[in-house]
């Protein structure tokens, strides 16, 4: 029997011996490396953090203590001894134990976490309701250093510091972000590593946190004295560890930026897979030429360039030309304005759920100036993604700010033309949303003038039925329309509309000569979507519209198949709606 079979919760770990909790971190990897092997995750941030989570629930009270663990990159330990090592050590459970903060699993998460800088803010929270309320315990924020590169994190420091009462912040220093790390604060962080947290110059003094540096971050002693040193302070308390991203698994080690992340099977793979082309070689492809030729291209990222093929030898090439502004989207989006407005010529790539955090800069800083800067929206879709990670909210939120043009290419030949048309015109601000799956090329060049905006494009003539497949969903029209034939003899319209936030006026009036029913496809959520505005626009006239996208919800893991059989995006239930409708 392993010690981790004893460990059914925090109170077990207690009554551990030091070499049994050493045992204990062995067991825990073992876990680890078996979960993402399995089904894939986070790898390299669980691994580094193992003897710090024993220690804190070694010397803390979980639940009565709160522990708050940044962006959960580093949260399977942590999962491990709070009742939830099956998820990581049975084949059959793996899947019912999310790879984020949930307390929907357990009342030892106080939040749902998947977005990174939160912790130091929520922890505050935490601290202020207990405060307000007279009671009596330990707040416990654990952040990567990574996630200091957001500004949220900052203006947490800024209210956690003047709390006058009880507050921990652990910042887990493993010298990484996803990626590298990149920005001025990390030289601070190298400063006070090498002096052993004794430099004059110290981030973390000037907000006025009592501050405490740890070189040993991975030793379990070490980390068990001094959380027992601040254990009940009450003061608002810094403490900076030093850990090794990756530890327990060599090739984690060597290559901390691959091993952030794994896919399942990474343990048994021996050889290189062949490189098949996609949408982020095209992107970067593009890229490189372009700079080639003009050096004022830049490439943009903020701190997730594996996301998107951002790759090593991508960034080495572009040199001066690549920044990646840590994690900080809301900077990224003012930065690629600035850079625009000054006569560069900047493309920020992003991902669907975490361009969510930017709205204030795209409506201000980009839309409300009309810089002219390229967006790539990548990973929008409706996915079996985790909560905090869904890629449907991207059409909504940007297409109803004014001056913004969003495009949704259905293949590689329209992909290019309109990354090309944005990078060179300078009237507006431009979203591309990137199309997601497997690379569809028609063999015939784009040769369309996208300065003329909102004309769709209509790929197949038909009459009775339009339908209208927005990017990644032009496919799915294309099958309905077979369907339509094979089961209904209705020979339909298909529409590319390519662009999102606008109307083909004119193309929708001549729908309404020999037409009754427009379909339309998302694949996004409905509400505040493309869908709704063709509905609106047909509102007041004898023209039916049937939208179909995803609902306005939370969806936590659920099979891609359940998510399109619950909103009838299959070619056989659409079928069924018309027959039904008419």
């Amino acid at each position: 029997m392993s010690i981790l079979d004893k460990i059914n919760s925090p109170q077990d770990v207690k009554k551990l011996s030091l070499e049994e909790m050493k045992t204990l971190a062995q067991d825990i990897r073992e876990g680890i490396l078996t979960r993402v092997n399995a089904i894939g995750g986070h790898l390299g941030p669980d691994l580094g953090i193992v003897e710090t989570t024993i220690a804190l629930h070694y010397v803390f009270n979980s639940p009565v203590d709160k522990i708050v663990f940044d962006v959960s990159h580093q949260v399977y330990p942590h999962k491990m001894l709070t009742g939830r090592k099956e998820g990581f050590t049975n084949p059959l459970e793996h899947s019912e134990i999310s790879g984020y903060f949930n307390p929907n699993e357990s009342e030892h998460d106080p939040f749902i976490i998947g977005h990174t800088s939160t912790s130091i803010s929520l922890a505050t929270g935490l601290a202020k309701a207990r405060d307000l309320k007279g009671e009596n315990y330990n707040i416990i924020a654990l952040i990567g250093d990574g996630s200091l590169s957001g500004g949220e994190a900052f203006e947490g420091f800024n209210n956690a510091s003047v709390l006058n009462s009880n507050f921990i912040a652990i910042i887990n220093d493993n010298e990484m972000s996803i990626a590298e790390t990149h920005g001025g604060l990390y030289k601070n962080l190298a400063e006070l590593r090498e002096s052993k947290g004794k430099a004059e110059n110290n981030f973390f003094k000037t907000f006025g946190f009592e501050y405490y540096y740890v070189e040993e971050g991975n030793d379990i002693k070490t980390m068990i004295d001094i959380l027992q040193k601040v254990k009940d302070t009450n003061k608002p308390t810094i403490i900076h560890i030093h850990t090794l991203k990756g530890k327990g698994y060599e090739p984690a080690i060597l290559d901390k930026e691959s091993y952030h992340w794994q896919l399942p099977g990474f343990m048994d793979k021996h050889e290189d897979t062949e490189q098949i082309e996609s949408y982020y070689s095209i992107t970067t492809d593009y890229i490189l030429k372009k700079h080639e030729k003009d050096n004022t291209v830049i490439a943009i990222s903020p701190s997730t360039p594996g996301a998107y093929g951002f790759t090593k030898e991508f960034r080495n090439k572009l040199g001066k030309n690549y920044t990646d502004v840590g994690i900080a989207e809301e900077h990224a989006v003012a930065f690629a304005s600035g850079l625009a407005k000054n006569g560069a010529k900047p493309i920020l790539a992003v991902l669907s759920s975490f361009i969510q955090r930017t709205y204030d800069q795209l409506s201000q800083d980009l839309a409300l100036n009309n810089s002219p800067a390229t967006l790539l929206i990548c990973w929008g879709a409706i996915s079996p993604a985790d909560a905090t990670h869904l890629g449907v909210f991207d059409i909504p939120m940007i297409s109803n700010i004014p001056n913004i043009v969003y495009l949704a290419p259905t293949c590689k030949e329209e992909y290019l033309r309109m990354l090309d048309w944005s990078v060179e015109q300078t009237k507006y601000p431009v979203a591309i949303r990137v199309p997601f799956g497997n690379v569809i090329s028609t063999g015939i060049e784009d040769t369309t003038d996208y300065s003329i905006l909102n004309k769709f494009k209509v790929e197949e003539q038909g009459k009775e039925i339009a339908i209208l497949g927005l990017g990644n969903f032009l496919q799915l029209a294309k099958e309905v329309k077979q369907e339509l034939k094979s089961k209904m003899n209705i020979n339909a319209t298909v529409i590319n509309p390519r662009f999102i936030t606008g109307l083909d006026k004119e193309l929708l009036e001549t729908l309404k000569q020999d037409h009754s029913l427009v379909i339309t496809l998302e694949d996004g959520v409905l509400e505040g979507g493309f869908g709704e505005k063709i509905a609106s626009y047909y509102g007041s006239s004898n023209m039916k519209v049937l939208n179909y996208g995803a609902q306005k919800e939370f969806t936590d893991r659920i099979p891609l198949d359940k998510l399109y059989e619950k909103y009838h995006l299959t070619k056989e239930l659409i079928v069924k709606d018309i027959k039904n409708i008419l």
